[in-house]
């Protein structure tokens, strides 16, 4: 999984891929696109793919489909009861349901990107309206304005009470949100002073809440003049926000993290294979869609150093197999199974977010994987199409279990099987040919290392 970046021309990386017999397109490739861009795809929907240009794929993931708002509109009628329980862990298995049957599939994985990058825990914040709220938040801006998504997320009240924002006062500075506002979500750790943070902590004071909305109050704001990044001046908090904004680290920075969940997990890449993209989104005016169309129609996306090069999440595990066989699941039961795997939604451990990479395998994950398709598989509500697993192979005319092997690797799996490991499952699909057999089919793809990469 890891590679040399530095021997990659940059131009090369980020010019558009261009089928060839070498990296042709295919339903292979088409599936790539899908995993990496949302939670896999269906057979239609590869059929489909393979008589498009990638280009137009990409596009297509990329623009809001046109039935987004009635999705959003029978969206929220769930998230109403979840809201009315005021319990968080219900509200995460509203957001697995819209991950599961989304049209704008980009739109949850940004989300979630988002939801890892400005990091807020309910732990701490107690208050699901707050956190449904910030999830909103990110949905909005997921694809679209870096700059007004940094500025609301500075006023969101789940962000305020999660970094103490919202007990930053005059005569006490709470430096937190202003620490992170620069090492986490923008700049990057060495690119701003002790200073810097003690004076952008004074640019945000008098930022509260009051019945669960933002409030500026002005009795507890500094008003006096400060010094950040060596200019001068009685700065609000949303001039100071400008000004970090401003800073020349800022592209780099996200194009970099935007690298690491799409592409490949590791090595980190030399800032020379990211300049062209950092330049991009510095020239768009830190605007994402663009930046997002580039790097997901590459040759770097698309080439066999990135195919199969990032370790599934929890998420990513789970929700890639149900969407990409049209399963629907007992949703509060597989949000549950992917806490204890390590991606509670709407608590990540610390203000970082997940580790992710290598760092969600380990014996006890595997084992814990192992569990949850065990668990999802022998779920009463679990329903592949309406049906049984047996049904739809049919539908597809892969009834035989040589043909239903080769269907599920096609749709699950990055990385090829060998002969050996082919076999073995087709044996296990003859042994009865019947409902449990197949199932037992998926259970073993999906516990096997190839499933684990995507």
């Amino acid at each position: 999984m890891s590679h040399d970046w530095n021997s990659i021309d940059p131009q090369w990386a980020w010019s558009p891929y261009e089928p060839d017999a070498r990296c042709p397109w295919n339903r292979a490739r088409a599936a790539h696109l899908f995993r990496r861009a949302g939670f896999g795809a269906d057979s239609q929907q590869l059929d489909q793919a393979v008589h498009q240009s990638p280009q137009q794929v990409v596009d297509q993931l990329i623009e809001p489909p046109a039935d987004i708002t009635a999705f959003d509109q029978s969206s929220g009628d769930l998230v109403a009861f979840a809201l009315a329980t005021g319990d968080v862990h219900r509200l995460a298995a509203w957001w697995m349901h819209r991950m599961l049957r989304s049209p704008f599939p980009l739109q949850e994985k940004m989300t979630l990107f988002w939801h890892g990058h400005f990091a807020t825990s309910a732990e701490k914040v107690a208050d699901a309206e707050l956190m449904y709220r910030q999830n909103q938040l990110f949905r909005n801006h997921a694809l679209g304005d870096f700059r007004r998504l940094v500025h609301e997320v500075s006023r969101d009240p789940a962000m305020l009470i999660y970094l103490d924002s919202a007990t930053n006062r005059k005569a006490h500075p709470n430096e937190n949100y202003a620490r992170e506002l620069m090492e986490l979500f923008t700049l990057g750790e060495g690119n701003y002073s002790e200073q810097d943070v003690q004076q952008l902590a004074r640019c945000f004071t008098g930022w509260e809440i009051r019945r669960k909305q933002f409030r500026f109050n002005p009795y507890q704001n500094d008003e006096g003049e400060k010094t950040l990044f060596g200019q001068r001046g009685k700065f609000t908090g949303d001039e100071a926000v400008e000004l970090v904004l401003s800073r020349p680290q800022v592209p780099g920075f996200i194009v970099r993290k935007l690298f690491r969940f799409f592409v490949a997990d590791e090595p980190a890449p030399p800032d020379q294979l990211l300049q062209p993209l950092a330049e991009q989104f510095r020239e768009e005016d830190l605007q994402l869609r663009g930046l997002l169309r580039r790097m997901l129609g590459s040759r770097l996306f698309f080439s066999d150093r990135v195919v199969g090069s990032k370790v599934r999440s929890p998420v990513d595990f789970a929700v890639t197999a149900l969407r990409s066989l049209r399963a629907t699941t007992n949703v509060q039961m597989l949000s549950e199974m992917c806490g204890k795997l390590g991606q509670m939604l709407f608590y990540p451990p610390n203000v970082k977010g997940w580790d992710g990479g290598r760092a969600w395998i380990n014996s006890a994950t595997l084992l814990g994987r192992a569990n949850l398709v065990r668990q999802v598989l022998s779920d009463p509500a679990t329903r592949f199409d309406g049906g049984g697993l047996l049904d739809v192979a049919r539908r597809h005319g892969k009834e035989r279990p040589e043909a239903l092997v080769d269907w599920l690797a096609e749709l699950l799996l990055a990385v090829p099987l060998s002969e050996t490991t082919r076999m073995e499952l087709v044996d296990v699909g003859r042994a009865a040919g019947n409902e449990t057999a197949f199932r037992e089919v998926l259970y073993l793809m999906m516990t096997l290392p190839e499933y684990q990469v995507m």
